[in-house]
């Protein structure tokens, strides 16, 4: 009766306070929907007399009214308004108090506390206090005892201090103004005069909080070193231009192991909820070393985001940016983590000591999606890219040129053999790739490890990745820079055509396609539609020797060797100004030469060769071959007799029978097969305009 009694009560309050408004609110569904009490406890006090009278302060969410159930031989509860409490007396002993809350629906919910009542003095006190993870001035305390009813804590930062009750189990926990040393003290009381206390002392440091610039005088910068890094807090080795801060970071990559480093913890969560992006201050003593910055939840490792980027200068203050776009806003953050070339061990030298200053959260520049053509030189685009695969891709310069920014990719061990890198975010360019009919290709400089590394890229539709079309070239130059000119009209085999119908706004690269990674570094740079001056720079049928700018690099073998020459034999069917000549030398009987296209040679409607040669002899035997790119064991061959001798002809080679469902990359040619050559003119070809039609 009493909790109906309530809700007409409330009822009619609201009645009056609207009829004001001369409307009539009638919905009280309102009330009807509250939730069930919540989160109910009760604070035990006992006063030190042996009298054994306790009072119960009951506490929940949601709550009216709670009945107390006193766990001894009372059978009727008592009923407690919101926020009251009751005084009952026990005789000494262990009891259940079950507290039952009520809504002003009549919804219950209840929870039972145990309640000790001993007149003896308590005894075993243990009291644990701990500083907060996430805050150096929040201090954490427990406790527990026996014979104790209740425990009484004093944080020692005012004067007159009220003593807060908790109970065994209960955390409660202060949050101090100031850095300081605090003596905590905890007072165990039971039903006797008689108590027990322990006192602790806290020493609390102010909060190391962003930005870190290592200039607070007093303040202690604590680090957690790990597996080799070490990082100490120094004078400025090098004041001047950026930074002239009196004290930076230094960090020393000793050995221990490739991913050494170092870790802070900060006195509250880093605010992501605007600030995205990270600059710090580094001096290196080289350009290309690569920076990671990880920050990780406090308690938990898992929760964590990092971006590694690359010094761009030696010996010289420079600021580096950390775009912490995709960064989870909901999880918290309070440890910074610092590793300096992740991946490569450290020895302790100069060439592994790397200063820090400055760490700094800011906004996230608005940077525009990124477009063709790609120089990573623009300032205000987005040059961010995307790895798959296990693959590594940072910001760095130039080899050859450090006012050149480029982007390096390492295929590290553990990298699949498809692993790649999409250019720019996951949504790829701003607008569609413009291939044409006239121009269906692409080109990129490239800087790479070794001549022969197949090198891939793909384009496809963002919205349908089904949509896409794959090529394929070979590098040219070990450790230079060259332009590589993917031509989309000649997919690789196994991928689809090329439909200029379709669209086509994401570019992936894939370097050394189809090895595991195992740690080359690849240098790439100017990523745009081929210009007229790349567009006929693929080596590619049919080989006429004539271009200035292609390589025609032959590798020959076991006796074989070929060179491009001026045409000695200008005549007849062949006018040329620039042919290929075959010396078979002695060696093998099967000597010969090879040479790799940049691109699978397309069987799919023309399978008939053709080659101009001119010969020494008539009946001289000429093979040729066609290879897989990395398994010699794919192939097909044909070989035709001269019918000439010292005059030009053109001999065919019928290819019909090749199966087209595989990949062919390698022209090779063996001048009279099963004899050895002697180097002189007897053994000496002259070949030509190699076609497939």
């Amino acid at each position: 009766m009493k909790t109906i009694h309530k809700i007409f009560s409330i009822v009619a309050c609201l009645a009056v306070m609207l009829g004001c408004n001369g409307k009539i609110y009638d919905d009280i569904s309102f009330i009807e929907s509250a939730s069930a009490p919540a989160k109910l406890s009760a604070l035990f006090d006992i006063t030190q007399d042996n009298t054994g009278l306790v009072t119960i302060t009951p506490n929940g969410e949601g709550v009216a009214t709670f009945d107390i159930y006193f766990g001894d031989a009372t059978a009727t509860p008592v009923t407690v308004e919101s926020g009251g409490s009751i005084k009952h007396k026990y005789a000494e002993g262990v009891y259940n108090v079950k507290i039952v809350g009520k809504s002003v629906t009549g919804k219950t919910s209840e929870a039972t506390q145990q309640l000790t009542v001993s007149f003896k003095g308590p005894e075993n006190l243990e009291v644990t206090t701990t500083i907060d993870p996430a805050n150096p001035l929040k201090v954490n305390v427990t406790a527990k005892a026996t014979n104790e009813t209740v425990f009484k804590v004093y944080f020692g930062d005012v004067d007159k201090e009220v003593p807060q009750s908790f109970l065994e189990g209960e955390t409660i926990s202060h949050v101090y103004a100031t850095a300081g040393n605090y003596t905590i003290k905890v007072v165990a009381v039971g039903g006797g005069i008689a108590t027990a206390e322990v006192s602790k002392t806290m020493v609390l440091v102010n909060p190391v909080l962003l930005p870190l610039d290592f200039e607070t005088a007093g303040q202690t910068y604590t680090f957690s070193n790990f597996d080799g890094g070490n990082v100490t807090v120094v004078s400025n080795p090098k004041s001047g231009g950026i930074n002239t801060s009196a004290k930076v970071g230094k960090m020393v990559k000793n050995a221990g192991q490739p991913w050494g480093g170092s870790l802070i913890t900060l006195g509250g969560s880093m605010d992501f909820s605007v600030n995205k992006t990270f600059t710090m201050k580094v001096l290196s003593p080289r350009v290309g070393a690569k920076v990671l910055l990880k920050v990780e939840n406090a308690s938990n490792g898992a929760l964590n985001f990092e971006k590694e980027v690359a010094t761009t200068k030696a010996n010289e203050w420079e600021t580096l940016t950390f775009d912490y776009s995709a960064i989870n806003t909901s999880n918290t953050y309070q440890n910074i983590v610092l590793i300096f070339d992740l991946g490569t061990m450290g020895d302790g030298s100069n060439n592994f000591t790397f200063y820090f200053d400055d760490i700094k959260l800011g906004k996230v520049s608005v940077l525009s999606q990124i477009n063709l053509p790609v120089t990573f030189d623009e300032s205000g685009v987005n040059y961010t890219v995307t790895d798959f695969g296990n693959n590594s891709t940072i910001d760095g310069t130039d080899p050859t040129n450090s006012s050149n920014k480029v982007k390096i990719t390492t295929k590290p061990a553990g990298a699949e053999t498809w692993a790649g890198t999409t250019i720019g975010t996951p949504d790829g360019f701003a607008s569609a790739i413009k291939l044409t009919a006239a121009n269906p290709k692409m080109s990129i400089k490239v800087y790479s490890p070794a001549a022969g590394i197949p090198i891939r890229l793909k384009i496809e539709d963002r919205a349908n990745p089904n949509i896409s079309v794959e090529t394929e070239v070979l590098t040219k130059s070990a450790k230079a820079w060259e332009e590589l000119v993917f031509d989309f009209s000649k997919q690789a085999t196994g991928t689809s055509a090329l439909n200029l119908a379709n669209t086509y706004q994401k570019a992936s690269i894939f370097f050394d396609f189809g090895t595991a990674g195992n740690g080359k570094v690849f240098y790439w740079d100017d990523v745009q539609l081929a210009t007229a001056t790349t567009t006929n720079n693929t080596l590619a049928l049919p080989l006429s020797f004539e271009s200035a700018s292609l390589k025609y690099e032959f590798l020959n073998f076991d006796g074989g060797s070929v060179t491009v020459i001026d045409n000695p034999k200008l005549s007849g069917i062949n006018t040329s100004s620039k042919v290929a000549q075959m010396v078979k030398n002695a060696g093998q009987p099967w000597g010969g030469s090879f040479l790799t296209l940049d691109n699978p040679i397309d069987f799919s409607s023309k399978k008939t060769f053709k080659m101009k040669v001119f010969s020494p002899r008539v009946g001289a035997k000429v093979l040729l071959k066609v290879e897989n790119l990395t398994d010699g064991g794919i192939s097909f061959e044909k070989e035709v007799t001269t019918t000439k001798a010292n005059a030009w002809e053109e001999l065919t080679f019928d290819f019909s029978a090749i199966n087209a469902g595989k990949s062919y990359q390698k022209v090779v040619l063996i001048f009279d097969l099963g004899i050895m050559g002697d180097g002189t003119a007897n053994f000496t070809y002259l070949f030509d305009d190699i076609s497939l039609n």
